[in-house]
């Protein structure tokens, strides 16, 4: 059974990379007035940024439509018999539960819809190594055990600069913005139940990030070999020093640098941070 690996833009895996493992994707939206960029096809995560400095209304985000998912499926199931479509948070985008409409209209391919309950190379991880699988001739029922296998041990915490993008996109309490803004608080968000909740409440960035060490520190101080990757939005210097500084202290764990892009980025804005790992 040849099995194609599918995920969404928000996994932001580097073009280069999504063709040497060939993952196809499908890309999510940022609407600016009337005009929509598809991400990581009409707008680079730098060009996003730029722009973003230059609107006083935040741009939009619209997920790919049933058609062009469809069109995705109808294409690949010319070479492929299965597919797995690894998408962004069932709790944060309607991607995941449109693949799964999608899934009873495709004919001439099984598809296996996956739910991260993530997003960004934390849901890159879960593709990357369905990819692998698939290259080792696994069969789609296999690869996905492995993936829930993996959530076992994924982690990801973040730090958002300014919680009124969280708020005002819907993907964070109300009362949990006014508060953080109030009191000048970096909250530590995660997803839980698929949704962006806060973790622990901090007033600074250092301590903030601080306390994201420790939580990373709780399983790279086991010796484990584990995969991470640091995320940045549009804060690549900082987040490099951040990896070069993990990874003198863990020699055993792959570090990678990643960042957030357009969709994600609307609802963080820029400045923030994440640190996201998974035990191999």
């Amino acid at each position: 059974m040849k099995v194609a690996i599918i995920t969404d833009s928000t996994a932001y895996i580097p073009e280069q990379q999504r063709e040497k493992n060939h993952i196809h994707m499908v890309p999510l939206s940022v609407v600016f007035g009337d005009k929509a960029y598809q991400e990581e096809v009409d707008i680079t995560t730098d060009e996003f940024y730029e722009k973003v400095k230059t609107i006083k209304q935040l741009p939009k985000t619209t997920q790919p439509s049933i058609g062009k998912i469809n069109e995705k499926l109808g294409e690949l199931s010319k070479e492929y018999d299965q597919a797995i479509f690894i998408t962004l948070s069932s709790g944060i985008s309607g991607t995941y539960q449109t693949v799964r409409t999608a899934q009873s209209m495709a004919d001439n391919i099984e598809v296996y819809p996956f739910d991260s309950e993530i997003s960004c190379m934390a849901q890159g991880f879960y593709v990357l190594e369905a990819a692998r699988l698939s290259k080792e001739g696994k069969d789609a029922p296999t690869i996905l055990q492995r993936l829930d296998e993996m959530k076992k041990s994924l982690r990801a915490y973040f730090m958002v600069d300014d919680l009124s993008h969280l708020h005002r996109g819907g993907r964070l309490n109300g009362a949990q913005a006014l508060i953080g803004s109030m009191l000048q608080i970096k909250p530590i968000l995660h997803f839980e139940d698929t949704i962006i909740v806060p973790f622990e409440k901090i007033r600074t960035e250092k301590k903030a990030l601080k306390r994201i060490f420790q939580l990373f520190d709780e399983d790279a101080s086991s010796g484990e070999p584990l995969r991470a990757t640091i995320i940045h939005a549009n804060r690549e210097a900082d987040a490099n020093e951040i990896m070069q500084q993990l990874m003198e202290k863990y020699p055993h764990v792959d570090f990678e640098l990643s960042y957030f892009g357009p969709v994600i980025g609307t609802h963080l804005g820029e400045g923030s941070l994440g640190i996201g790992w998974y035990k191999k």
